[in-house]
């Protein structure tokens, strides 16, 4: 439920958590309170400039922003920083894509820790194999994959055992040269993410990279195709 507050006091958090329990933050710009999986912190460096913190570690009291593009122009139009920072603050030009940005390398990097956990096979082979054994909980995609080849894939996703349960995201927003540097190997194309919480991370991460671009979870406005993003099959 969303709820209205107009206190200036209560717009910065008390510094960065260090639990996962999940929690409601006040969004500077909309001045409404959504959960933290929709919104994105903002700290003060000892500058004063104002800067993404994605992960949610940096020191300091934080400002929240709903995660979207238009929400952060919002809140920069409205000077929502400078007011949540008693004036000490100043926000670059480049902020909503420096945003953007680092929102994509948390992907990246999310999906470097889950092919070390072993929650990510690549290669078309592998990928039709744990589709067809229906175990994916998402696939991988590169942006400039071959359309033949994203036929393929297509067609064994939309073939899997439960394919009518439940739906299969794909993540299509970086280029080969990216996942083959995240994962670590050559000439990365098409992936598949198993089950497992590193995997469920990355998909997180992604969710969250989705929502600043698009204003829709996981691919689903209508900007999703020009952004670089996926589908999402059977859904």
């Amino acid at each position: 439920m969303l709820a209205r507050m107009e206190d200036d006091t209560t717009l910065l958090d008390a510094g960065p958590r260090h639990t996962a329990a999940p929690r409601e933050r006040l969004c500077v710009a909309t001045r409404t309170v959504k959960p933290e999986a929709e919104m994105i912190r903002f700290v003060a460096g000892p500058d004063g400039r104002v800067v993404p913190d994605i992960k949610r570690k940096l020191p300091g009291r934080g400002a929240w922003v709903t995660a979207g593009r238009g929400a952060l122009a919002a809140a920069i139009k409205q000077r929502a920083f400078e007011r949540a920072f008693k004036g000490k603050a100043t926000v670059g030009p480049d902020l909503a894509d420096d945003t953007e940005r680092l929102l994509g390398r948390a992907v990246l990097d999310a999906l470097a820790i889950a092919g070390k956990a072993g929650t990510v096979v690549a290669g078309y082979t592998k990928v039709e194999a744990a589709l067809a054994a229906g175990t994916p909980i998402g696939l991988v995609r590169a942006h400039d994959a071959s359309p033949d080849g994203v036929r393929k894939i297509t067609a064994a996703a939309e073939r899997r055992p439960n394919a009518g349960e439940r739906p299969l995201p794909v993540i299509g927003s970086f280029e080969s040269v990216e996942l083959d540097l995240a994962l670590g190997r050559t000439n990365v194309i098409h992936a598949a993410l198993l089950p497992g919480r590193a995997s469920e991370a990355v998909l997180g991460r992604w969710r969250m990279l989705e929502l600043f671009r698009t204003g829709a979870p996981e691919g689903a406005g209508p900007q999703a195709e020009g952004r670089r993003t996926g589908p999402i099959l059977g859904s």
